[in-house]
């Protein structure tokens, strides 16, 4: 496989503070080749001889917002038990529901565009139901849970110009965490 073309940018660029705007159907060819750009590049960076290859940091989300396009767009890929891939295309996500639960990532939520280490813990809810559209621009409603729940949350801040560690409390990294299930 070959690495596609695409730069993510990092927490400096003032482009990832942008609201991302809403997407218009039908997509543009180069829309469409960019979500398959960042899907590969996701799965790539999942599968250990490719991210050694070409020096890749893991990752399971991307927002467009992330290689510079204010658009409300963003692909996850999910490696499942048995090796296999499943890949979210999510366009012009809303949340409609969401879990009184909140959870966090035990290891601390991490970002290709943040390139170094953060201390604290992020709050998200355990689920969330979300209504967006697919590359056809045909509207869907999907309800995840637990790591898929904390990447769609992750990505939707992306899209609202806000990065995880906006969310951890700089006083207390850790405050409320006994409130809160480690995943």
């Amino acid at each position: 496989m070959n690495l596609p073309k695409i730069k993510i940018l990092d927490e400096k660029n003032k482009t990832l503070r942008k609201i991302s705007k809403d997407v218009t159907f039908p997509l543009t060819d180069k829309e469409k080749q960019d979500i398959k750009d960042m899907i590969k590049y996701l799965t790539m960076s999942q599968i250990d001889e490719e991210r050694e290859k070409y020096d890749l940091r893991a990752g399971m989300g991307l927002a467009y917002i992330q290689i510079g396009i204010p658009k409300r767009i963003f692909v996850i890929v999910e490696e499942l038990d048995d090796g296999s891939f499943k890949n979210y295309v999510v366009i012009n996500p809303k949340i409609v529901s969401q879990s009184e639960e909140l959870i966090y990532v035990g290891e601390g939520e991490g970002c290709l565009s943040i390139n170094r280490e953060v201390e604290g813990i992020v709050p998200r809810c355990a689920r969330i139901t979300i209504k967006a559209f697919n590359e056809e621009g045909e509207e869907y409603q999907i309800r995840v849970r637990e790591d898929i729940a904390i990447a769609f949350q992750h990505e939707i801040d992306h899209l609202n110009g806000i990065l995880f560690t906006d969310r951890i409390d700089k006083n207390n990294p850790y405050k409320n965490r006994e409130n809160m299930r480690e995943i």
